[in-house]
């Protein structure tokens, strides 16, 4: 796989998950890991770093 197409689909991976993180915050769902309920406000955490990972993935995919 080339370099170029690598980084192009971790970018739409973690952009996703950036968008993901977003419906969580503002739709208020709800997640849960070995029954302790996850805050809302990791998404916006979630939301930063996968977004963030998107934007550099994007960025060098040029």
């Amino acid at each position: 796989m080339k370099q170029q197409t690598f980084n192009q689909v971790t970018g739409i991976i973690f952009a996703v998950i950036a968008i993901l993180h977003l419906l969580r915050f503002f739709l208020g769902w709800e997640a849960s890991i070995a029954g302790w309920v996850v805050p809302t406000w990791f998404s916006i955490l979630g939301l930063v770093v996968a977004g963030y990972l998107a934007y550099s993935a994007f960025k060098l995919k040029n």
